[in-house]
């Protein structure tokens, strides 16, 4: 039964699922056909909605494709691909490969998205040049599958974004918040961490149990996954000294202590969070120091920035979606704030984080962008759980498990990973849509226990 489940799933993605840009498309065509009847805008007053929006995301686009490019870059170090291999040679059977794959990328997506996503696709490639039998879609499906744990981990956008200064917490929120929320409140909670770990061992079992018999396996020929990489550095002595500059590990020691002292100074001496910009500035000095020439970093980071072209080139797109769903016109109506309201209509305070859960799930499809879902529900869902009594650390992390979960189904993450596998979404989105189902119960269930 659960293998005829499977089969549906991946035959109907297979079918329906197009290419990540032409679903932004879409999406973008959807939101435009909902917002004009339900919010009453006009089309002119949608189109200018639309147009106002393209360009409203364009620091946080930076820090994306920087988050994502740095973290990738610190994943092709010479050291961490060296333990990428040897991890790659412990498992001996398909199932407990894609067991591994799904715990190791998870957990690396908690430390840094941009780096999980990077590691997890590396490590399973690495993976399928080792061990047959195993089915190359799922084990990639396995390795994107750990993304949902990103908002809950290190680099989650709205955790972070919780951390901000008073000031900006008060205007975003319409005065909810009058203070910065600590990570010790949010991604270091016993609550938060028992989700991780539950959905982690939920997420191993699950694709597991997804791996089909043996001859019903899509295996890939591991010819096809060795590395073309022929810009390596040349082994022989720098002589110029331009060369001998490039290639010197005193300058990316010197840059990197800089940038790392500066880190110090800023969270452990000044008290200050750890931010989007701080775990930028982390992966990006570590990345220097184990590349360890500032020539070896370039001709990696270089590599590295072919995997933000989806990023930079959709974007945009959804910053426009952002824009009709959070656009005002004279009738004083918003999509994002018809959504969020609806679930606050029929809340609780023990079914709030719940709603506010689905609610961020179902904005996340259009926007998937931690920085838009923060935009758009964080001045509505604060001051409800405010007045129903809901710890706003529950209401933030609800927002931020909400808008990882739908990453499951919403293509446009997955893309860096694809790449890197050389397979298209529709290959993968079926696995995932079992994880979206089981790890939504498991998500809902631990909200509802922790309010």
């Amino acid at each position: 039964m659960f293998a005829k489940i499977i089969n549906a799933c991946v035959k109907m993605v297979q079918k329906y699922l197009p290419e990540p840009f032409i679903f932004a498309i879409l999406l973008t065509i959807l939101a435009f056909v909902i917002a004009i009847p339900i919010c009453q805008q006009t089309p002119i007053e949608a189109i200018e909605h639309w147009g106002n929006g393209v360009w409203t995301l364009l620091g946080f686009a930076m820090q994306m494709a920087l988050v994502l490019v740095c973290g990738s870059t610190l994943a092709e170090a010479p050291t961490i691909k060296r333990g990428i291999s040897l991890l790659a040679s412990i498992p001996k059977t398909p199932v407990a490969a894609i067991a591994i794959v799904s715990v190791v990328s998870a957990v690396a997506c908690w430390i840094n998205w941009g780096f999980g996503l990077i590691v997890g696709a590396i490590f399973a490639k690495e993976i399928a040049k080792k061990l047959r039998g195993v089915d190359y879609r799922l084990l990639i499906s396995s390795a994107y599958s750990g993304f949902i744990v990103w908002h809950a981990g290190l680099s989650g956008s709205i955790p972070l974004s919780m951390t901000s200064d008073s000031k900006t917490l008060n205007e975003i929120t319409h005065g909810a918040l009058n203070s910065p929320i600590p990570l010790s409140e949010t991604v270091f909670s016993p609550y938060t961490i028992i989700l991780v770990v539950a959905v982690i061992i939920a997420l191993a079992i699950v694709n597991s149990l997804m791996h089909p018999k043996a001859d019903k396996v899509i295996a890939i020929n591991a010819t096809l996954l060795s590395d073309d990489n022929n810009d390596s550095i040349p082994t022989t002595e720098p002589t110029t000294p331009s060369e001998k500059m490039e290639n010197s590990k005193v300058l990316g020691w010197t840059i990197s202590l800089l940038g790392l002292s500066y880190l110090f100074i800023h969270i452990i001496i000044r008290g200050n969070s750890l931010d989007l910009n701080s775990v930028i500035m982390l992966f990006l000095f570590l990345g220097i120091i184990l590349h360890k020439t500032p020539l070896a970093y370039v001709k990696a980071f270089t590599k590295s920035s072919t995997s933000a072209a989806g990023i930079l080139l959709q974007f945009p797109f959804y910053a426009g979606i952002m824009g009709i769903i959070m656009g005002i016109g004279e009738s004083g109506i918003c999509l994002g704030g018809i959504i969020s309201n609806a679930c606050i209509d029929i809340s609780t305070p023990s079914t709030f984080p719940i709603l506010t859960f689905l609610s961020a799930g179902l904005i996340n499809i259009f926007i998937p962008s931690g920085g838009g879902q923060w935009a758009v529900q964080a001045p509505i869902m604060f001051p409800a759980g405010a007045n129903l009594g809901v710890d706003p650390a529950i209401t933030g992390m609800a927002i931020a498990w909400g808008d990882a979960w739908t990453n499951l189904i919403q293509p446009f993450w997955a893309i860096p990973a694809l790449a890197i596998a050389k397979l298209n979404a529709k290959d993968i989105m079926g696995f995932c849509l079992i994880n979206l189902i089981i790890s939504g119960i498991i998500i809902c269930l631990g909200l509802f226990i922790w309010a």
